[in-house]
């Protein structure tokens, strides 16, 4: 851990100085280290994070008590501080009545101080964006039904944070310093012992036996929000508006849901089992909970380089090599998902580019396959330099949501699924991730999740629709999608903690 004066000197970098201590972990994983802390709050989150679906990435992020809370409900805006101590964020935001304005305020309030050996998400927000926040900049009709009535968005201020080290078998456990302004000696001396004292509580919640799960589930059999028959009616309506030149593709959806009475967290560990994706998240959110295993990246910035990997044409996985391959090659060969796809790069470079340098965006990978438990997909990736009169919250609407989640145009799109579809997405298709406070974001799309409130799991999928597509197809590929999710609730009748 760093001294007093190392901290001092820090304090004159930012006004947020993570302190750290680094303990052996070998005995300990994720799931174990979040089960033992979970019940200290009602707000905790685990991150995890398969490359590629198949190689584990280094860092694994686990955190709970959250110092303050930053909610979105439809265009206005709540903090709600989760400690007694904390005044100076209320204070920030002040007379600023949009909700946009008053994250962009407070993310330019806060700079963390650069510490040698930790990784980049160690301070900022954690949560998600719901699909519907895109009403905050576009003129969107509202959808008829809000089933869960959620949130908009909700996102989680960092205090403390356990790092899961993969590679060195090893936890950092991080407590963040928030120096006031202008502090005296004694009051950053304040902070610095503040910090320590929560990495002493930290590892005393470690020494905590894991806790064992005793309920077994009530599951329910799946039940449809609508029937297959209306769900192609909705394609065939989105075909119509394609060839009437409104758009040129729509992703309508459809939502499904079992009762659910047990551990939301069984889900989570079932699916990350079933099918392990680059984004793997677990929120439990004072009674709502989300359990998800996202292929796919929204948008990132990362020391001003900004990205979006749009992901579009599916197949279900072969049962051996020789069928897998073959799959393969059929879908890079498929005319329909090839159009969509292209459709969907140019849609994330006109996003990326809006936001970026004259002349320096680029298609890094182009149409290439990616393979997880279940399916494979085609997947693109599209890189910019961030200008630098644009902020990461600029970054994120550039590209939200997803033109997989919503079509092209995006706009007119969207008018379209308010229109077809009858209940409010909620979290399906918007964004999980984190807005840190060094100007870097990481968010993936909101896929192959669910959520989990009073008594049932609920999840979503939907199919791009272009002018040739076949109904039936299309609801099939919503299935396919769902599947992972599905065999995860139905798993954890199996499961023993």
């Amino acid at each position: 851990m760093i001294s007093f004066p190392e901290f001092k000197t820090l304090a004159l970098q930012g006004n947020v100085v993570p302190l750290f201590d680094e303990i052996l972990a070998d005995t300990e994983t994720p799931v174990s280290v979040f089960l033992k802390v979970r019940d200290e709050s009602p707000y905790s989150f685990l991150l995890e994070s398969i490359e590629g679906g198949e190689k584990i990435s280094r860092y694994s992020f686990i955190g709970f008590n959250p110092f303050c809370n930053f909610i979105i409900r439809g265009t206005q805006y709540e903090i709600q501080p989760r400690h007694s101590d904390v005044t100076v964020m209320p204070k920030l935001v002040a007379g600023i009545s949009h909700p946009l304005d008053a994250l962009e305020k407070i993310f330019s309030h806060y700079k963390t101080a650069h510490v040698d050996g930790i990784p980049r998400l160690v301070s900022g927000a954690i949560g998600y964006f719901g699909y519907e926040t895109i009403r905050l900049i576009e003129n969107i009709p509202s959808a008829k039904i809000d089933e869960l009535a959620l949130d908009d968005a909700l996102l989680m201020f960092l205090d403390t944070l356990f790092v899961f080290d993969n590679v060195k078998r090893k936890l950092l456990l991080v407590s963040n310093a928030y120096i006031p302004e202008n502090a005296t000696d004694a009051e950053l001396l304040r902070e610095y012992e503040k910090a320590k004292t929560e990495i002493d509580k930290m590892k005393r919640l470690l020494s905590k036996s894991v806790p064992t799960e005793t309920r077994h589930p009530v599951i329910g059999p799946v039940e449809q929000s609508i029937s297959k028959s209306d769900y192609e009616k909705m394609v065939e309506k989105s075909i119509e508006y394609i060839v009437a030149g409104d758009v040129f593709q729509v992703l309508p959806s459809h939502r499904m849901k079992q009762k659910y009475e047990g551990d939301p967290f069984a889900i989570y560990r079932m699916l990350r089992v079933i099918n392990p994706s680059p984004y793997m998240y677990y929120f439990s959110l004072n009674g709502l909970h989300i359990a998800g295993s996202s292929p796919e990246l929204l948008v990132r910035v990362e020391n001003g380089v900004v990205e979006t990997r749009p992901i579009a044409g599916t197949r279900k996985r072969g049962k051996t090599e020789e069928e897998d391959a073959a799959l393969e090659k059929e879908l890079l060969a498929d005319p329909k998902e090839r159009a969509e796809h292209l459709m969907l790069i140019d849609l994330g470079r006109s996003d990326i580019g809006r936001i970026s340098e004259f002349g320096k965006v680029e298609v890094t990978e182009y149409m290439v396959i990616e393979k997880y438990s279940h399916v494979m997909h085609i997947v693109s990736n599209v890189r910019g330099k961030l200008r630098n009169d644009v902020t990461p919250i600029d970054a994120f609407f550039s590209c939200f949501p997803a033109g997989t989640l919503s079509g092209a145009p995006k706009i007119r799109a969207m008018e379209i699924i308010a229109e077809l579809e009858p209940v409010k997405r909620g979290i399906y298709g918007g964004a999980i991730g984190y807005i840190d406070f060094s100007g870097n974001l990481d968010t993936c799309i909101a896929i192959r999740t669910a959520v989990i409130k009073n008594g049932y799991a609920y999840f979503q999928a939907g199919a791009g629709i272009v002018y040739d597509s076949v109904p039936s197809r299309e609801y099939q590929e919503t299935l396919i999608k769902m599947d992972a999710i599905i065999r995860a609730v139905e798993a954890t009748a199996t499961l023993s903690s």
